[in-house]
């Protein structure tokens, strides 16, 4: 049985949030608690007018990659919910393969 991970490809990640309010929505955490955080990098100036502004979504300690979802067949529901479609949830060695193609901004998270 192949080990499972959260790709996240943070080039295209608008921060919009929805990872952190699906998975606090799934887990009932309180508003002091995350499973994934959106953390907001910037803004700064890169060159005379042109700045730079990321958004970066990280899962906590408290993430357990939605394990009573991923036992009947389903996905994180960071993964589900996320509107860029930037979180994928798969086999490891499929997701490599995937950060390989993307580059650098781009990180696989394990459970």
């Amino acid at each position: 049985m192949s080990k499972n991970g959260l790709l996240i490809d943070y080039q295209y990640c608008t921060g919009c949030q929805s990872c952190e309010l699906a998975c606090k929505n799934e887990h009932d955490f309180p508003m002091d608690k995350w499973g994934i955080k959106m953390v907001e990098f910037g803004p700064f100036e890169m060159e005379e007018g042109k700045l730079e502004w990321n958004y970066l979504p990280f899962p906590t300690s408290y993430c357990d990659m939605c394990e009573d979802r991923v036992a009947q067949g389903g996905i994180p529901s960071c993964a589900l919910h996320c509107l860029a479609n930037v979180i994928e949830w798969g086999p490891v060695e499929e997701l490599s393969k995937k950060l390989d193609e993307k580059g650098s901004k781009a990180v696989i998270f394990l459970p």
